[in-house]
């Protein structure tokens, strides 16, 4: 892991979950912490003051990924202050679990138009600045379940596979201009959106994982770190894998 001092990172769904341990990892190694939240704003304060308790520094930046004007708004308010964003973390995220005959299509489209509209909107919006500063680390999140797909995920195994293939369009489209777009792509990691699913899910993924554990918000954070970092630039277009083996 580099050190980032003075860089401003950009983490959207950064107040709980992975999110907020991205944003704590990176704040450890410098980098200027701007939190994105939709709604829960204690959660966001929390994770600020966490964050500055371990000697780090940011603001908090209330949007909706899924609406491109608020996500306009608010780069153009951030570059406004910092002059620049070198890092952003695309994490936020939403599901909606049903069977395809069951899924009403706001579902579908509540979950289309946060995970993978949200990481293009603010993909879009920050990637001009970067492109003038001829400097950027974009890294998205992905999901195992967008590779191999789950029965009763089907939103939202579209909407991270969507990011996969947007990852690699975007890299390919933002490499000579020395910005590198990369994605995590984390397993069964314990957060709160995960535990909402039925014990009996759980134990067969658990089952299914050869390193025999569920992975934490610290794994994910550690490489989305690295991929932001000066020790990954020569990686662009990947997927990291933070699975434990779940797929390979």
């Amino acid at each position: 892991m580099g050190d980032l001092k003075g860089q401003i990172a950009l983490v959207t769904g950064g107040s709980r979950g992975v999110g907020k341990a991205v944003v704590l990892t990176l704040g450890r190694v410098g980098a200027v912490i701007m939190i994105n939240y939709r709604q829960n704003r204690p959660a966001a304060e929390a994770a600020l003051k966490e964050l500055v308790a371990q000697g780090g520094s940011g603001e908090l930046f209330p949007f909706d990924d899924a609406e491109e004007s608020q996500v306009e708004e608010a780069v153009k308010k951030i570059v406004d202050q910092h002059k620049k964003i070198d890092i952003l973390v695309n994490n936020a995220g939403v599901t909606s679990d049903s069977l395809l005959v069951r899924l009403t299509s706001e579902d579908w489209n509540r979950v289309i138009d946060t995970n993978l509209k949200g990481t293009v909107h603010c993909t879009k919006a920050v990637c001009r600045r970067m492109i003038r500063e001829r400097y950027g680390r974009i890294v998205n999140l992905a999901s195992v379940v967008g590779q191999i797909g789950n029965a009763g995920q089907s939103a939202y195994a579209a909407s991270k596979a969507g990011i996969i293939g947007f990852t690699k369009a975007m890299a390919r489209e933002l490499a000579s201009r020395g910005i590198t777009v990369n994605a995590v792509a984390p397993g069964f990691i314990d957060t709160d959106m995960t535990a909402r699913l039925p014990e009996k899910l759980r134990e067969e993924f658990l089952r299914a994982i050869p390193l025999a554990r569920f992975g934490t918000s610290q794994d994910v954070a550690e490489a989305v770190s690295f991929l932001a970092g000066p020790g990954a630039s020569y990686i662009t277009g990947q997927v990291i894998n933070v699975n434990g083996g779940l797929y390979m």
